[in-house]
């Protein structure tokens, strides 16, 4: 039985393990507001972009002389996993729940007998892939010394993808990441941006507008699409980024949580200890006395 010095010992420590958790949902909380303000502030973007370059490549449907990132290399037996996860951990789920998702889609893509690659972008996600795939990890991106996420990270990404595509050095390219709900809501998603993916588009707004084209629509996509790729590997950057944040903030108020349940239990317990330890020097002295 631990002793009352002992049990004093492991108060404060969970006490001091309580103010850093405090602290850490704290400073979440503050850097979640903008965050969540970036990320939507780049939703209309990337869905307007994606509106418009679907438009075009409608009127570009059938050219032979269509972009690859768009017609695609007229194969998919190699595939690029694009998987985006955070720099730090202390978030929960956040990181292993993206993770999860690459991984069955690589063991699936695998199975069926596709060759698969993997470009790590953020340190947790490299850190849990390459224990089971050091061998399929091509690349390998930290943002970690980056204090404000900006187009220019997301772009220096895409660029390096784009160089692998023209090299020939896969077929079709997925990007994951976690779309921010709110604080207690992040859902992994997968996002193939390599061939583009054209939906048919119902909307009967300007994007979806009938447009002559000049130049012509494949050289306009020519310029278009990578620079949508790098949109779109921008909006998961923010998307991570608020989840993230969202994540953070509930993980650690459930550890503050935890904590003060930790703090009572054991506090409980060393008053217990401690008015038992008093009885019985009391019925000792009692004994002693009445013995005399």
């Amino acid at each position: 039985m631990a002793s009352l010095k002992d049990m004093r010992v492991r108060i404060a420590s969970t006490k001091a393990t309580q103010k850093i958790t405090k602290a850490m949902q704290m400073v979440a909380a503050s850097k979640l507001r903008r965050a969540q303000t970036a990320a939507e502030a780049a939703r209309p973007y990337a869905e307007r972009m994606d509106a418009v370059i679907s438009n075009i490549a409608g009127a570009a449907a059938g050219s032979n002389n269509a972009p690859r990132l768009l017609a695609g290399t007229g194969s998919d037996k190699v595939h690029l996993l694009l998987v985006c996860t955070g720099e730090r951990g202390l978030s929960g789920a956040f990181n292993s729940s993206i993770v999860r998702l690459a991984r069955e889609r690589a063991l699936a893509l695998m199975n069926q007998g596709k060759e698969v690659k993997i470009f790590c972008v953020g340190r947790k996600g490299y850190e849990q892939l390459r224990r089971q795939f050091e061998n399929q990890i091509v690349g390998h991106t930290e943002l970690r010394s980056v204090k404000v996420l900006g187009y220019r990270n997301a772009e220096d990404i895409a660029k390096k993808i784009v160089a692998m595509f023209e090299a020939g050095e896969f077929d079709v390219c997925t990007l994951f990441y976690a779309q921010f709900k709110s604080v207690i809501a992040q859902i992994p998603t997968a996002q193939q941006i390599i061939p583009l993916v054209i939906e048919n588009k119902t909307d009967t707004s300007a994007a979806s507008a009938v447009y002559d084209y000049e130049p012509a629509e494949d050289e306009i996509l020519g310029d278009l699409l990578p620079r949508n790729i790098a949109v779109q590997i921008f909006r998961a950057l923010l998307e991570n980024n608020a989840s993230f944040y969202g994540a953070q903030m509930s993980a650690m108020d459930n550890a503050t949580r935890n904590a003060g349940d930790m703090i009572r239990k054991q506090t409980l317990v060393y008053n217990r200890t401690r008015q038992a330890m008093i009885t019985k020097e009391l019925i000792e002295i009692i004994s002693g006395a009445e013995a005399i």
